[in-house]
């Protein structure tokens, strides 16, 4: 039997509300500008209706609920952006839109971590958006709830800093819908069981600061609670 020549890294997971099994991560997508008011607020003149992009997160960046993220290296400007996070339970490729939701298994709520100094860099200079968006620690993701329990319906997205609302609206100021992301996410890449989707965010992303206590809610949901820890 062929074996690693070092030991292979664990399985990234997440948790289940209420259960003692875990979702395994295989990849971890995010959206681009999917809340027309947070489009405004990042690139002031910009098109909402643009279509979606995607960039990723390496599926090690997933951490639980209760963590202490440490504040990233360089960057002076750690950045929350709440959202829904869909994970993917039966794979696919070129997906329907109306069959889009069949494909969905689970819903968390998820905060895209973002190094917004770096972020801004790589824009102006045309770079990959890696160096803003995948370092460690950068996909906090509450437990996950069914989508048979959940629903896929609209609900209310929210976070707070220190108690302080910074973020509050509902999925269905969202330009893209869950299902349009799956089927258009599809036509790019062969969905599989295990891979996770956040959706975008809503307005008022705002920094973070070491110390501070998030917590992101969304409505059916298990909440997600962090702590902004030390500098790395």
């Amino acid at each position: 039997m062929t074996g690693y020549t070092i030991p292979p890294p664990p399985q990234a997971s997440l948790a289940i509300a209420g259960s003692d099994q875990r979702f395994p991560v295989r990849r971890v997508y995010c959206v681009g500008r999917n809340y027309s008011r947070h489009v405004m607020e990042m690139n002031e003149g910009a098109d909402p209706r643009d279509p979606p992009f995607f960039f990723q997160k390496p599926a090690d960046a997933v951490v639980g609920d209760g963590a202490t993220v440490p504040y990233p290296p360089l960057t002076d400007d750690l950045q929350h952006e709440v959202e829904l996070v869909a994970c993917i339970g039966t794979g696919g490729a070129d997906i329907p839109v109306d069959r889009a939701l069949d494909h969905v298994a689970f819903y968390g709520v998820g905060i895209d971590l973002t190094r917004r100094d770096l972020q801004f860099r790589a824009r102006e200079k045309s770079w990959p958006w890696e160096m803003g968006k995948s370092f460690d620690h950068s996909a906090p993701i509450g437990p996950l709830t069914p989508a048979d329990t959940a629903g896929h319906g609209v609900r209310g997205i929210s976070l707070s800093v220190n108690g302080a609302v910074r973020q509050q609206s509902d999925t269905a100021h969202m330009t893209w819908s869950v299902a349009e992301i799956v089927a258009e996410l599809s036509r790019q890449y062969r969905l599989e069981p295990g891979d996770i989707i956040l959706t975008g965010t809503p307005e008022g992303v705002g920094a973070l600061v070491p110390g501070d206590v998030v917590e992101a809610r969304a409505d059916g949901l298990a909440p997600l609670t962090l702590t902004i820890g030390d500098r790395t």
